[in-house]
C-alpha cells in the first residue's frame, strides 16, 4: 500500500480536501498525527517508517509556524524521542 492509498481510504482526515495526490508527506503526516487515530498512525508509520515520520515531525516543529496542538506535539515529541532516536 502505498501513502496515497492509505489517505484514500481515510477521507474523514483530508475532509477538505479533492486532490488527495497533490498532498505532500509533510502535509500527511501533520494530518495524520493531529487527526487520526491510533491505528491511523500506526499504518501511516508502516508505510512511511517511524524513523522517516519522526524527521518529517521533527522538522516541522523546527519551523517558526507549525499546526500540531500542544497536546499532540507533547506526545509525538516523547514518542518519537523514545522509539526514533535520532
Amino acid at each position: 500500500m502505498t501513502i496515497y492509498q492509505f489517505i484514500k481510504k481515510r477521507p474523514y482526515l483530508f475532509w477538505y480536501i479533492k486532490n488527495f495526490d497533490e498532498l505532500s508527506e509533510k502535509s500527511i503526516v501533520e494530518h495524520v498525527l493531529n487527526y487520526g487515530d491510533m491505528d491511523d498512525v500506526k499504518k501511516m508509520m508502516e508505510i512511511l517508517t517511524i524513523k522517516k515520520t519522526a524527521r518529517i515531525f521533527r522538522a516541522q516543529l523546527k519551523q517558526r509556524r507549525h499546526n500540531y496542538d500542544k497536546k499532540i506535539k507533547n506526545y509525538f515529541k516523547l514518542y518519537f524521542d523514545r522509539y526514533a532516536r535520532k
